[in-house]
């Protein structure tokens, strides 16, 4: 396992490594083996469901799949949430045709190259560290849903206060250890090789919290899925 300061996101070239994780929406376990030679797929390695942006993004990746099946792309969501804390959660938040597994441990994130951010006090080194006043100094902004640009924290607070969701021991096991996963989505081919890639990673945190541009990705799709 490579170590944190040695993280790279993999990028379109890289053959993806093969994961197994525990499946949420149905029994059994779920690899990305298992599309190798089958199907492309599009991979969305997510924060938790306590994340209140990640569940946004978890929500529009699920929008996508009846397009996505269309042109012939299987849809895989991961989440770090333990098993039965998901399952709960999706009993209640049901998501026609979802594709879920549960990845408490971060192991896909790892696999894939996407960092845990350390907060510090006043040290930046992104994508590793960043400072809590940096954070502080992030906007993230939702139309339709928050007030205007808030800051992550706020952000994050208001929109939980919004959905009704209520952090329970398990959430706050998987803050404690991961709440500066970095995420992303990454397409992969019949292969199993990144064919394109969109995380938080680049320039500095200008994506943090961000989702790609759903014309941008059915582009992607569309090359692939030939």
């Amino acid at each position: 396992m490579l170590a944190q300061a040695d993280m790279v996101p993999l990028q379109p070239g890289d053959r993806a490594p093969n994961v197994v994780l525990d499946a949420i929406t149905r029994e059994g376990k779920i690899a990305i083996d298992d599309f190798r030679g089958q199907k492309p797929v599009l991979v969305g390695l997510y924060r938790g469901l306590h994340c209140a942006f990640c569940r946004r993004h978890i929500a529009a990746q699920a929008q996508l799949d009846p397009a996505l099946r269309a042109a012939g792309v299987e849809s895989l969501t991961v989440v770090n949430t333990p098993i039965e804390r998901a399952r709960l959660y999706f009993r209640y938040h049901p998501m026609p045709n979802l594709l879920a597994a549960s990845d408490p441990k971060r192991t896909s994130h790892q696999a894939f190259g996407l960092p845990n951010l350390e907060f510090t006090e006043n040290e930046t080194a992104w994508p590793h560290k960043v400072s809590m006043a940096a954070v502080l100094g992030m906007r993230v902004e939702i139309p339709g849903e928050t007030p205007g640009p808030l800051d992550p924290l706020a952000g994050s607070q208001f929109l939980d206060n919004k959905d009704g969701y209520e952090l329970t021991e398990a959430d706050l096991e998987m803050k404690a250890t991961g709440l500066g996963q970095l995420v992303g989505q990454f397409l992969l081919d019949r292969q199993g090789i990144v064919r394109w890639c969109f995380t938080e990673v680049p320039e500095g945190g200008r994506y943090m919290f961000g989702a790609p541009n759903p014309q941008e990705l059915m582009s992607a799709v569309s090359q692939v899925a030939q």
